[in-house]
């Protein structure tokens, strides 16, 4: 059995090396704070940890990023740490439209596909000029996003009030529009624009009138990014570095297993890594990881009511997927790909079919990411990923057997069917949009469901925990204390919605948080930076602080070690 050399006490425990538990142990470990992170894989990342194979990096969860550039959240929080962090890099050509007769393309200058359908559709031009102005009305709010980072829970009674004034500002565009839900409601909203069918075709698969109009809004204030250069895993990297810095710890293969308790106060956590069990004591626990899984198997089942465990049961959340990763022996420009998102869809199909699962109908996502990023394959080969919605259970559970334990075994009925789905989508994909693709691939990996859940533990395998909704926000899904004192809820479900600047700022808001308890001196610096009081060079360079030298180099691909050893190779011969 192997063992690692984890101490006995920190000042903190992070369960979770996603982009959550890495933000708040950043945060706490410049602080000064002993900080140890724990997680059940085997590199840092979570989700956006994605793979290596056959000199192909391959970065299978971001569709695009937002509110990484300046004033947004990602900028805000990464600016107060160092100046050394991953850029992502804007995105000029957004999202393509693919169904049964359009193809139609989003970029940074959506005023451009505005025009072209008013020149199809003269008959709709008023209204399709007010949908486009609605999405900008609510692109300039969302702009503005990244000033609203702190979250209630880290407020007195005094902030409250002039944040919830805020907040009603930034939330009243949104009212006219949130009503309109679900396929009548969707269609609905749409008529109230223009009734033109094959405009309504557009957005066939979105599940509300918001999901139209907010990136159109985003496209209008260029807040679409691709990632930096290496792929999303860079971020993690990043952020491991500078942990490892200021002298925190990250151990992989730990699963904890308990969190120890004095009372209804959080003491640590018990871990099992490959076998061998510890006890690590701690004054706070962080725990970046599934709500469900903390509440229902590492604590007592008396310790949280059943009230809100019901709740945490009932809420919405954002569906899993199948991922299929292909490898190219071409650069995928050859086979009609860009930087833009690809959405194929189906006027005929129904939008509970377009997320059902069925790979013969089923919306399905394209993206090029060494299109984006060529570091990400061998020279003149290149990479794709393909998305189909997907839920757990759908597919008798993929066709893997459970155990006693209600473990999922992939076996080989498993693996012969998550390869036929591939096969599937790969020809549909073929067929719409890239001619000959089937005889460029080199290899191609498929997840299912049950590959999220097994490699991140979130319930279902979702990719981004519970939605944004009426539904959720009744409910108080959300929320950043738990019942037991000294834990503290990062990640996905310690805030609604999803992506990169949700579990930074659910990260930033968890150490926010232990500051408020521990060091009001840190607290209000916090707080006056992320209300623009002080600048981030002056938050980087207080007293409180230690210092970072920005010392990040990232690493390379494997793609551009390939090229060195070549490059070296030729040299060495002439």
């Amino acid at each position: 059995m192997s063992k690692i050399n984890i101490k006995e006490h920190y000042d903190i425990v992070v369960i979770g090396a996603g982009m959550g538990g890495l933000t708040a142990a950043t945060l706490l470990s410049k602080a000064g704070y002993s900080v140890v992170v724990v997680d059940m894989a085997s590199i840092v990342g979570g989700y956006l940890a994605g793979f290596h194979r056959n000199r192909f990096r391959f970065d299978t969860a971001i569709h695009w990023l937002n509110q990484c550039n300046e004033g947004g959240i990602v900028h805000t929080v990464f600016e107060m740490i160092g100046t050394d962090y991953p850029k992502a890099i804007n995105q000029k050509r957004i999202k393509r439209y693919v169904g049964d007769y359009h193809d139609y393309l989003l970029t940074n200058h959506p005023d451009i596909l505005m025009q072209q359908l008013q020149q199809e559709f003269p008959k709709e031009k008023a209204g399709i000029e007010r949908f486009f102005k609605d999405a900008k009305a609510l692109g300039q709010n969302m702009s503005l996003y990244g000033s609203n980072i702190r979250s209630t829970e880290t407020m007195k009674f005094s902030e409250k009030l002039p944040h919830f004034y805020k907040t009603f500002r930034f939330i009243l565009p949104f009212i006219k529009h949130v009503r309109f839900s679900g396929v009548a409601g969707l269609k609905k909203g749409l008529n109230r624009y223009f009734k033109e069918p094959k405009l309504h075709d557009l957005f066939c698969t979105e599940p509300d009138l918001l999901s139209c109009l907010i990136p159109i809004g985003w496209a209008y204030f260029n807040d679409f990014q691709n990632p930096p250069k290496g792929g999303g895993q860079a971020f993690p990297e990043w952020l491991a570095h500078v942990i490892a810095f200021y002298k925190g710890e990250i151990y992989f293969h730990s699963k904890v297993t308990k969190i120890i308790l004095e009372g209804k106060v959080a003491k640590g956590v018990e871990i099992d890594h490959r076998g061998t069990h510890y006890k690590v004591h701690s004054k706070y626990v962080i725990a970046a990881c599934d709500v469900e899984t903390l509440y229902e198997k590492m604590l007592p089942a008396e310790m949280i009511p059943s009230s809100l465990k019901e709740k945490l049961n009932n809420a919405i959340l954002y569906s899993s997927s199948v991922t299929v990763a292909v490898a190219l022996d071409c650069n995928p420009a050859l086979l009609g790909f860009d930087e833009e998102m690809i959405i194929i869809s189906s006027k005929e199909i129904s939008q509970q079919d377009h997320a059902g699962g069925n790979p013969e109908i089923s919306e399905i996502i394209i993206l090029a990411p060494s299109f984006r990023d060529d570091t990400m394959a061998p020279a003149g080969n290149g990479t794709i990923t393909i998305f189909m919605p997907a839920e757990m259970h759908q597919h008798d559970f993929w066709k893997a057997e459970i155990d006693k334990e209600g473990n999922y075994i992939r076996g080989a009925s498993y693996n012969e069917h998550k390869n036929k789905i591939a096969e599937v989508l790969i020809k549909r994909v073929e067929e719409k949009v890239a001619p000959g693709l089937k005889s460029h691939i080199l290899f191609f990996d498929v997840a299912t469901p049950i590959t999220h859940q097994r490699y991140t533990g979130n319930k279902n395998g979702t990719m981004m925990g519970a939605r944004p909704g009426k539904e959720n926000m009744q409910a108080k899904v959300a929320h950043y204390r738990t019942p037991i004192k000294n834990l503290i809820l990062s990640g996905h479900w310690a805030e609604l919605g999803g992506g990169v600047p949700i579990a930074v700022k659910s990260g930033f808001n968890a150490a926010l948080l232990v500051f408020k308890d521990e060091q009001p001196a840190i607290f209000k610096a916090y707080a006056d930076y992320v209300n623009k009081k002080i600048s981030a060079e002056e938050i980087r360079n207080l007293k409180f602080f230690k210092p970072y030298d920005n010392s990040w180099v990232q690493e390379l691909t494997p793609a551009q070690m390939l090229a060195n050893r070549r490059k070296s190779s030729t040299e060495n011969v002439e």
